[in-house]
């Protein structure tokens, strides 16, 4: 992404992100196209492509139309539903950790998180930089693992 692009869209901007294993070999490669966002617009919600080996989808992350808590569908490589995350009122925070539950489709008993973790304020002033750490239910099977 260039600059103009960041000074622009913000946080909104597309992306791609490799994720390595310990041995530095990329295992996921997330993309996100540019999309817009908010209520006013559920047309142009946020969409996140999954792809292990890169170059081959497993997955994909839809965000869903809600005026009061974000939500997002995981879906498979078919698109269809598998797990859903529903985060909290104010999806930002002040000096502490953010917490996203994942979901089963029916149910409200949580089967993992995803962390967007406090990094400190120099960090979060000035940067765009976030950490983010995933949990998961081990009693879930290997293909709705949320990774």
């Amino acid at each position: 992404n260039d600059c103009l692009t960041l000074q622009c869209c913000g946080p909104l901007r597309s992306f791609e992100m490799s994720i390595c294993d310990n041995s530095n070999r990329e295992i996921i490669h997330l993309v996100r196209p540019l999309r817009c966002t908010g209520c006013c617009f559920p047309c142009c919600l946020q969409e996140l492509e999954v792809q292990s080996p890169p170059g081959t989808p497993i997955g994909y992350i839809e965000q869903q139309w809600s005026v009061i808590f974000p939500e997002f569908k995981i879906l498979d490589a078919n698109k269809n539903p598998v797990l859903r995350i529903k985060g909290p009122f104010c999806p930002c925070s002040c000096f502490g950790d953010v917490n996203f539950e994942v979901l089963p489709l029916e149910g409200d008993t949580p089967v993992g998180k995803i962390t967007k973790q406090w990094s400190g304020i120099l960090k979060e002033a000035y940067t765009d930089a976030d950490n983010f750490g995933i949990t998961c239910n081990l009693q879930l099977t290997y293909s709705n693992k949320p990774y």
